[in-house]
């Protein structure tokens, strides 16, 4: 894809975003838009995968886990408009007996989905379980994960942070959604994480930083540079600068909108910011 359809596609899932945690008046939009642009460009560019032939071991294809599930909206929407399930399931999020829940989950089998995520801080000690078999299997794939920077507030990541370095996980990806805000306020009030890149490097990972991590351009040049780390017996942690509630002008800058669904009037508004492109469901 471009960067031209790949910012059509930013844009259009943060309009399913607001129109999915409205509907619901539930959910996490925050988080969601802040990391449109991150996966939006690793499923349109990066990844390779098959959507159409869903597995859960996808063997000889590289796999994505994320972690921080409450940002389960643009989750499913970037899985349904790269063909994982029809986009009209979007209109089912959070409501009963949906494969859409909250939090992402597996026992519904909704495609794309290959954890369950509601608990936070496990999804790299999966992601390296995932990278160990892809080792075993002899595979040329790479794993991806995406974490957000209050859930490494959370103990066992430190614990796999420093099994991946020790066990030379070197086909592993660790993105870590850089925003310094979590539900409570900022990061640094709630409980500093101090310095990042000198704590992943110092258990032994290759740290990069994005820096416009709202940035198409920024994203793909960052995700290109992180393959080519890989191999060296070292995993790679990338630094991911994003603005929480990015694209929508009244939840930008705060942490407010981490969990709160905008009502009709700012609903209106977040649309109007980001005119439809590719077809609402």
């Amino acid at each position: 894809m471009s960067i031209t359809q790949l910012e059509k596609q930013v844009t259009q899932v943060r309009r399913d975003i607001v129109r999915m945690v409205h509907k619901v008046s539930s959910g996490h939009p925050g988080g969601s838009l802040g990391c449109a642009e991150f996966l939006v460009s690793l499923y349109g560019e990066v990844l390779k995968k098959d959507a159409k032939n869903f597995t859960i071991d996808g063997k000889g294809e590289d796999l994505f886990f994320l972690s921080n599930g409450h940002i389960s909206p643009v989750f499913y929407s970037v899985l349904a408009r790269n063909g994982y399930f029809p986009v009209s399931e979007l209109n089912t999020f959070r409501l009963l007996n949906s494969r859409l829940q909250g939090h992402p989950t597996t026992h519904d089998g909704l495609e794309g989905v290959r954890i369950a995520s509601g608990s936070l801080g496990q999804g790299m000690s999966v992601a390296i379980g995932a990278s160990l078999a892809k080792k075993l299997n002899g595979e040329d794939t790479t794993i991806y994960s995406l974490h957000g920077d209050g859930e490494l507030q959370e103990g066992q990541n430190w614990e796999a942070i420093m099994y991946a370095a020790g066990n030379n996980i070197d086909n592993y990806i660790a993105t870590i959604d850089y925003n310094k805000k979590q539900i409570d306020g900022a990061t640094d009030t709630v409980l500093p994480l101090g310095d990042l890149r000198a704590k992943f490097e110092a258990f032994g990972w290759i740290v990069l930083d994005i820096e416009k991590g709202n940035d198409i351009d920024a994203i793909l040049k960052g995700l290109a540079l992180a393959k080519s780390k890989l191999g060296n017996g070292k995993p790679v942690c990338i630094l991911l600068h994003t603005e929480m509630g990015n694209g929508v002008d009244f939840m930008m800058g705060t942490h407010a909108w981490h969990g709160k669904a905008p009502n009709d009037e700012q609903l209106k508004s977040a649309l109007a910011q980001n005119p439809e492109t590719l077809g609402d469901y």
